[in-house]
């Protein structure tokens, strides 16, 4: 139940990239879209290029942007070593003609495939509101390691997620304790790490690394999905409400949430 992600960060000039970069997604345009990244590939600094000029500078293992408004339209993404020349060579990972619709949210992951190549995958967050006193989390396997399943207090609530696919759930807000396990066994990859699922706010998890470098959980909150006026600001960490990840759970969807007509693409990385 793959669900490819098409995303693009192309459309526009230098100087429109740049002009975005200044902007907040509150302050975006109606034709805009708010787009994060993530570097998820273990042990290697990158420069992130985006139509051939460089956007992020020595991005560091593990690091998560602070959300970027670019114009919708079409981008070719790259990520070389920091400091190369992206003019004698090759880039790590590449995407090219990735769409960025208008309006959305998306990340898109710098990590590694399940044989451990690096690779570029766009994700596109859902922001849709969620009930009264309920969290949005989703599961998204980036890590070169094979299907697991992903645990909440013990229980198995996503089993047989594979890279790069992701699930998701809608479920009370409260404090869960997490962790990743090798499918179909209780051998812990990742964890147990507690996470605090805010009321109204969307809890992404990234499941990273690989054997070698250790696996390792990336967080992105995403707020602004409360369907009441009550509902709690967005965050990680501090008190939370009671009922943490109670069962039945309220909605589960593997394979990603919907993605609004976004056309599906594979992304292909490009090897150095």
């Amino acid at each position: 139940m793959r669900t490819t992600r098409a995303l693009a960060l192309t459309a526009g000039t230098a100087g429109a990239l740049v002009l975005g970069l200044g902007t907040t997604p509150a302050l975006a345009a109606e034709g805009d879209a708010t787009v994060s990244v993530l570097h998820a590939v273990p042990g290697v600094p990158v420069d992130v290029y985006v139509n051939g000029d460089e956007l992020i500078p020595d991005f560091q293992p593990g690091t998560l942007t602070d959300p970027l408004t670019l114009p919708a339209g079409s981008y070719d993404l790259a990520i070389y070593p920091a400091g190369s020349d992206p003019a004698t060579t090759q880039p790590a990972a590449a995407a090219q003609d990735v769409a960025v619709p208008a309006g959305a949210n998306a990340t898109v992951v710098a990590h590694l495939t399940e044989a451990g190549a690096p690779v570029l995958t766009p994700f596109v967050n859902d922001t849709s509101a969620v009930p009264a006193g309920q969290a949005r989390v989703t599961v998204r396997h980036t890590a070169a390691a094979p299907a697991v399943d992903v645990r909440a207090n013990g229980a198995v609530i996503v089993p047989g997620l594979v890279n790069p696919e992701e699930a998701s759930l809608v479920t009370g807000a409260g404090t869960v304790s997490a962790d990743v396990v090798l499918a179909g066994t209780g051998t812990v990859a990742i964890g147990p790490a507690d996470l605090t699922l805010r009321e109204g706010t969307s809890t992404i998890v990234y499941a990273w690394g690989s054997a070698d470098a250790g696996y390792q959980l990336a967080v992105q909150t995403i707020s602004g999905g409360h369907s009441s006026p009550s509902g709690v600001d967005s965050g990680l960490g501090g008190a939370a409400d009671d009922g943490g990840l109670p069962v039945p759970l309220v909605a589960l969807t593997l394979g990603g949430v919907a993605v609004a007509g976004l056309a599906g693409r594979r992304l292909v990385a490009a090897r150095g």
